[in-house]
């Protein structure tokens, strides 16, 4: 897959709207694709608590070694089984679970890595976006492209019901699931007429979503 040859901030986003998620107390932290250990390393700061990572690519992961407690360099298939059961209060999945080929098992793997009060908390692209929406059904597009929600590095797609319903099916009850990122765009006002208003989702670039152990 091309993740060599990214943009230049691909692996050192902080991505400020994910934080609000993260539960109160928390004292231990996986983030699962953390680039450059950006985002973690802000909360690990912010929250003196212990954050370890994984990442896939060798040079971002080097960079979170320097920022985070632990940090896998690999994929993180490789990792998650010998990760420690009952250990962390959240788990980050930001816009990760979409390039994996089997998000499932890796879900319900890291179910068992959580504490009594852990939660995974993970932000995924929503196919159902207004934009990717006119490529398929008005354009009749479906081209993968470097970035974004056609991004090719993406094994994956997902619309709000069926990332509730993975994170249902692999023994996780759901707390919160929302939209997030939602579009200035009058265009989804205009595709909904046809649907009598009941495709709300199509705002939202990606969904939040927080789940601990059922």
């Amino acid at each position: 897959m091309d993740y060599e040859n990214k943009a230049d901030d691909y692996y050192n986003h902080d991505r400020p709207e994910m934080l609000a998620y993260l539960p109160s107390g928390c004292k231990t932290l996986l983030d699962v694709g953390c680039g450059e250990g950006t985002f973690a390393g802000y909360i690990k700061k912010k929250e003196n608590l212990e954050a370890w990572g994984i990442e896939l690519m060798e040079g971002p992961g080097k960079e979170a070694k320097k920022r985070l407690d632990k940090v896998f360099i690999g994929p993180c298939e490789n990792f998650i089984e010998e990760l420690p059961d009952n250990y962390f209060d959240a788990i980050y999945c930001n816009d990760v679970l979409e390039h994996l080929v089997d998000p499932y098992t890796v879900l319900s793997i890291l179910r068992e890595k959580l504490t009594d009060r852990g939660v995974v908390i993970s932000s995924i692209p929503n196919i159902r976006y207004h934009d990717a929406f006119k490529k398929i059904i008005l354009q009749k597009k479906f081209e993968y492209e470097g970035h974004g929600i056609f991004d090719k590095t993406h094994m994956r797609f997902f619309t709000k019901s069926s990332i509730a319903k993975m994170y249902e099916d692999q023994g996780y009850q759901i707390l919160s699931h929302e939209g997030i990122n939602r579009t200035r765009s009058l265009k989804p006002y205009i595709y909904n007429i046809p649907f009598l208003f009941t495709a709300m989702d199509m705002f939202y670039l990606q969904y939040a979503t927080v789940s601990k152990r059922a």
